[in-house]
């Protein structure tokens, strides 16, 4: 797909308000791609920060993901290389124990048309377990964290991350392999894809 075709398609999610009934802060569709971006990170939904900012990952878990990828804001901002595009482009409201789940009608309505303007070899980060239960549907039997450790039977070009929320500080130190495996392997092959 052109970039004209990207920006076409970029100001129809805009302009989406399928949810608008279910959102009780009302309809700001969050999200980056273009037709060069060879890294994609299909995180959850915008939380309150970036429902007010607009801009994707700007919050305290934004932080931690960049600390994980060793990507810098200038480059994880930078669309013609980091697709960022949530489960759930809205922010979907709070709920015990943090925010609700991504509304349900975004991934199927426009997931298919984003992903078909990206590169073919690109490597794509499925952050949390909404984004793992969507694209790796015959993993739902597994954990999170059994998903995340046992990464090198998916696909080459996909790994699935814990979301980087404060609560992943304490499954940090429960399963310290994933810093002292996991993250160096996940830089690499960030690094080579964006190289």
């Amino acid at each position: 797909m052109s970039e004209t075709g990207a920006a076409a398609l970029a100001a129809r999610i805009a302009a989406c308000k399928v949810c608008a009934a279910h959102l009780p802060h009302g309809v700001r569709p969050v999200a980056s791609f273009s037709p060069t971006a060879r890294l994609l990170i299909i995180g959850q939904a915008p939380g309150s920060k970036v429902h007010l900012s607009g801009i994707p990952w700007d919050d305290k878990s934004g932080d931690r993901l960049r600390e994980w990828t060793e990507l810098d804001r200038e480059t994880m901002y930078d669309a013609s290389r980091v697709a960022l595009v949530p489960m759930g482009f809205c922010y979907p409201g709070k709920a015990s124990g943090g925010d609700k789940p991504p509304r349900r009608e975004c991934a199927p309505l426009w997931h298919e048309e984003v992903l078909a303007t990206l590169p073919q070899d690109r490597l794509t980060l499925l952050v949390g377990t909404y984004a793992q239960a969507y694209y790796l549907p015959d993993t739902r039997r597994l954990s999170m964290t059994e998903r995340v450790r046992r990464f090198t039977e998916f696909s080459p070009r996909v790994l699935p991350l814990p979301h980087p929320a404060w609560r992943s500080t304490i499954w940090m130190r429960q399963n310290p392999w994933f810093e002292a495996e996991i993250l160096p392997i996940l830089r690499a092959k960030i690094a080579a894809t964006l190289a």
